[in-house]
């Protein structure tokens, strides 16, 4: 899961770029980057690391000078924490320059890949954007335009794409919607596309609307965004979207996120109702769930736990060292409302039982009488090949155990999730949900046993 960002026809391109990653800096945390096109060259920043350390240096703000700047903030399934790793993706090619930045993952990666390099591609990384720029410089089209639409009809998966030339940008949504991607416009009269709408707030744009299922928009110079539909939609957003990963206050096609995750907690109170004299978040993507559960049980409500925010996200986390190692660092109770007390505890998902474990022996470290740990989602059964950290099957702990087993090997009371029923009754029946990682459906290519591919 990433974030990407596309301003054109804005003066400071650039700026307005690093205030939108650095809004969605939760969908990325590895390496952050920028790059600028003024019309006659594409300059390019990026690194490992957060936004505000990549870019502490105003200076480099000079050399991505012009009114189009694209900008990427990466997570991956892989541990390798490579700069080459980072996007966006600058390459030379026949008709000049390009610079592309993808939130997605396409499983079609490795067959695609070899036949490139059967062609003589030679690839420095394991991304699957590297994929998208060869498609791109060995299509035979004559124009940018045409060689990303014979790209597109090459790729199988989920993909938001930002493609920028030395005047103008591509913006691209894959047919099944999976991923978030919203249109905006600036103050000044310029446009901004970014994967969560949290990004338009902090710069003053305005919602627009979401880039369509199968759309692609062309941004030029001194006119508006042409539209054109590359393929029938066949809408399929990420449920997990709302889960966990957005920010929420974010609007994920249409839906707000924290009335959504409100919902669901009120749905789960009445499917998993549990006798306990608190309700407590695990922080902070689980509050909005928790008070819905504390709402609909009539139980008190209480921040309890307390989060590190110098502390990143445990579930983006490569490798599951640092992911246990975080989870200490971050979260600490307090004591006083906990001691003496039955607890239930609210999380927005379990996918390995590493966090889970972890909280109910502090939770019971504090005092607490009874620990009842309550998932505000199904059962994740299934590894996603659409974009989420969930690469093989072996890894999710609800794959082979039941809910009562994984209460035993987390040493929790009780244990409950809400039902892919609920989860979609809570989110609304008007759309068909990507519900992968709870029901195995792969509608859009691959299996639970495809090779696991680098997250772009």
């Amino acid at each position: 899961m990433c974030a990407i960002v596309g301003v054109h026809g804005a003066k400071n391109a650039s700026k307005i770029a690093y205030y939108a990653l650095f809004a969605m800096q939760h969908r990325g945390q590895e390496s952050t980057g920028i790059s600028a096109a003024n019309g006659e060259r594409i300059h390019l920043v990026k690194d490992r690391g957060l936004v505000t350390k990549v870019f502490a240096d105003e200076s480099k703000f000079d050399i991505l000078s012009g009114d189009c700047a694209i900008g990427h903030n990466r997570y991956s399934t892989a541990g390798d924490d490579s700069i080459l790793d980072a996007q966006p993706v600058f390459a030379r090619y026949k008709l000049g320059e390009i610079s592309v930045a993808h939130n997605g993952n396409l499983v079609n990666k490795d067959v695609v890949r070899a036949k490139l390099i059967e062609r003589g591609a030679i690839f420095q990384t394991d991304m699957d954007t590297e994929n998208i720029v060869h498609l791109i410089a060995k299509s035979s089209e004559d124009k940018l335009v045409d060689r990303i639409k014979d790209m597109i009809a090459k790729l199988e998966g989920a993909y938001c794409l930002v493609i920028q030339s030395r005047s103008k940008m591509f913006v691209i949504r894959d047919r099944f919607g999976i991923r978030p991607l919203s249109l905006g416009r600036l103050k000044d009269g310029g446009y901004i596309v970014a994967s969560e709408t949290c990004a338009f707030d902090l710069v003053g744009a305005t919602f627009e609307r979401d880039v369509e299922p199968g759309e692609m928009l062309i941004f030029s110079e001194d006119s508006e965004p042409v539209s054109e539909k590359l393929f029938e939609p066949d809408y399929h957003p990420c449920a997990f979207e709302y889960i966990y990963f957005s920010r929420p206050d974010s609007i994920i096609n249409g839906k707000n996120v924290y009335e959504s995750r409100l919902i669901m907690g009120r749905r789960l109170a009445k499917e998993s109702p549990a006798d306990v004299d608190l309700v407590i978040p695990v922080p902070d993507s689980g509050v909005a769930a928790a008070r819905g559960y504390a709402d609909g049980l009539g139980v008190p409500f209480e921040m309890a736990i307390v989060r590190n925010h110098y502390v990143g996200r445990t579930f983006i986390e490569p490798t599951q060292n640092v992911r246990e190692q975080k989870v200490r660092l971050k979260l600490s109770p307090i004591k006083h409302l906990i001691d003496g007390k039955r607890i239930a505890i609210i999380d927005d998902s379990l996918v390995r039982g590493t966090t889970s474990t972890q909280i109910v022996k502090m939770l019971k470290d504090a005092g607490a009488k009874e620990v009842h740990m309550r998932i505000a989602s199904p059962e994740i059964k299934y590894p996603c090949r659409y974009g989420i950290d969930t690469p093989t099957q072996e890894e999710l702990i609800s794959a082979s155990s039941t809910p009562e087993e994984i209460a035993k090997k987390i040493d929790a009371t009780s244990l409950g999730f809400l039902s892919i029923e609920g989860l979609v009754e809570s989110l609304g029946k008007d759309m068909n949900y990507s519900l992968v990682s709870f029901d195995g459906n792969y509608f859009a290519g691959g299996s639970k046993d495809s090779s696991s591919c680098g997250i772009s």
